[in-house]
């Protein structure tokens, strides 16, 4: 659904709209009938737009950089609040957007081989994609495989290999990860959304000044989720010992 627009709202037109988002007339339209935006809003015989369908398609923008499929970004609009304010899904857009500095390279796997200094087998790719090294992307159209490589990682994740790490297991290390993550983003989302934003707002501050917030608190969150794994190692370890002792 779509806010109602306050009156001092300015509205746009589509072509407006589409240029505020840099996306044809075709994809606002196409992207309205899959229920990712709302119809426009009536005035008469015209249709306008408000910074909620803004918001949205700045979105749905930030999911398909991420690689999502349409039918991912469905499920996930899908899931945001009823009644989520443009300074909601400005929220969702910003804790969306890559926590490492480093992004992705992507290289063909010929590319990769080379970048390897190996040949590079099914099962390895599989393997590395498991540990969150290689990304697999669609073949392009003339069938060549492409993959984005964490290139910081290339060299860890090949002395996995070398190591005889088993695929299974960093497959279900991957799922495990993917889960918890899930769970943390979740959590993260609601804290900014009921604790963080209500303040900036009653305090006057626009969804940038959050977004700048957010940027900031993403090492030490980070460093934070680092620190709580490794006192939890410490604990299990701790746990295991005492187990055995008795």
């Amino acid at each position: 659904m779509v806010n109602p627009p306050r009156d001092d709202v300015e509205l746009l037109t589509l072509d407006e709209l589409c240029e505020r988002v840099g996306m044809s007339v075709r994809n606002v339209r196409f992207y309205t009938s899959r229920n990712l935006v709302p119809p426009p809003i009536r005035r008469g015989r015209s249709g306008y737009y408000s910074p909620d369908h803004v918001a949205r398609l700045e979105l749905v923008q930030e999911l398909q950089s991420h690689g999502f499929t349409l039918s991912a970004i469905e499920k996930y609009v899908a899931g945001l609040p009823d009644d989520a304010t443009p300074e909601d899904i400005a929220l969702a857009r910003t804790l969306l957007a890559p926590w490492d500095v480093e992004r992705p390279i992507e290289m063909t796997r010929a590319e990769l081989s080379t970048r390897a200094g190996r040949d590079l087998s099914d099962e390895d790719l599989r393997t590395l994609a498991a540990l969150g090294v290689v990304f697999p992307l669609k073949r392009s159209a003339r069938g060549v495989e492409r993959y984005q490589v964490a290139v910081s990682q290339l060299t860890v994740g090949l002395g996995m290999l070398d190591l005889g790490f088993p695929t299974e297991a960093a497959l279900a290390a991957a799922d495990m990860y993917a889960r918890h993550g899930r769970e943390i983003a979740s959590e993260l989302y609601e804290l900014f959304r009921t604790m963080v934003w209500p303040v900036y707002r009653d305090q006057g501050a626009t969804p940038e000044t959050v977004r700048q917030v957010v940027e900031k608190i993403k090492p030490l969150s980070i460093a934070s989720l680092v620190s709580a794994y490794e006192a939890a190692m410490d604990e299990t370890k701790r746990e295991g010992i005492a187990r055995r002792s008795r």
